[in-house]
């Protein structure tokens, strides 16, 4: 299931950031995505909330440090 997190959540980066190139790993990082700072970050995080259907809280956002923990707690809250 992990897998099928990642790949929805790189179309949702392509689109987001409007870059075809994006490739995620669970260990990339926001340094690793151009213009993927504090700011574009709550818009991402609105729009990953909208995809799947969830909502993060405030300090899951805050914990996120790679896409490899997003992918779990999106997993978590799928299970959940």
């Amino acid at each position: 299931m992990n897998d099928d997190i990642l790949q929805k959540l790189e179309s949702i980066f392509k689109l987001f950031f409007k870059n075809d190139q994006i490739i995620l790993k669970n260990d990339t990082v926001a340094d690793d995505i151009e213009y993927w700072d504090s700011l574009t970050h709550i818009e991402l995080i609105n729009t990953i909330e909208k995809v799947f259907n969830i909502t993060f809280t405030f300090n899951e956002v805050m914990s996120f440090e790679t896409v490899g923990e997003m992918v779990n707690c999106i997993q978590n809250h799928l299970q959940g």
